[in-house]
């Protein structure tokens, strides 16, 4: 299923591809899933058992805090809701496939995106935590004549951490039209096994292993 829209601003059309709409639906609905759990916090009673949904929540922020302070640190429990919120969207869109939509992940734009500000982070606390002079001198370690490729290698954070995330699922996407094309009436016994697979099981992982690089290239430069 593809929605598509072309924009008519100032006599010009602009043309509004399928991933970017899935990613203003996949925002909206993670929207209104915040809302409804505000909801359901506030009316609930501490006193009381909390209902199913609420438990999930629970176990949901408690398992990232708890990788978190893991990975980052105790002391850099601050960066949860920002961790919470990349893996909340890398999920939702990473198993949007499985609605018939095609995935935005399988957008580089959408990646690279996700990837720069995991990057911007990293530059932004190397900056702040070592000042200009620790963070410049930082490319010149462990010998001065390694510069040029600490500074390639740092650049090349971003388009590696885009690329891995683009790659495996639009791979995934790629390969089930493949499937559809060629077993054709058989479909509903052959694909279902394979979008496990494909769209859950890759999509599950490739959220853990975005969410576990953010993590690391940022809290290296903490400390």
């Amino acid at each position: 299923m593809k929605i598509e829209l072309t924009l008519n601003l100032f006599g010009k059309s602009i043309f509004v591809p399928d991933t970017i709409v899935n990613v203003w639906i996949v925002v909206i609905l993670l929207l209104i899933l915040g809302v409804i759990v505000n909801k359901k916090v506030k009316k609930s009673n501490i006193d009381e058992k909390p209902s199913n949904f609420l438990n999930v929540i629970e176990l949901s922020v408690e398992a990232v805090e708890n990788l978190v302070k893991q990975t980052m640190g105790p002391k850099h429990i601050r960066f949860a809701p920002y961790i919470f919120s990349l893996m909340a969207f890398l999920l939702f869109a990473n198993l949007f496939g499985m609605l018939g939509f095609t995935p935005p992940t399988s957008d580089y734009s959408v990646t690279f995106t996700l990837a720069l500000i995991t990057f911007t982070l990293t530059q932004f606390y190397g900056l702040k935590n070592n000042g200009l002079f620790g963070y410049l001198k930082g490319f010149t370690e462990p010998m001065a004549f390694l510069t040029p490729l600490n500074v390639i290698g740092e650049l090349a954070n971003p388009i590696s951490l885009s690329f891995r995330l683009f790659g495996n699922i639009l791979s995934g996407v790629i390969i089930m039209g493949l499937v559809y094309q060629a077993v054709g009436v058989f479909a509903p016994i052959i694909a279902p096994p394979l979008h496990a697979y494909f769209d859950m099981f890759s999509g599950v992982l490739q959220t853990f292993i975005f969410a576990m690089l953010t993590m690391i290239f940022i809290g290296g430069n903490l400390d």
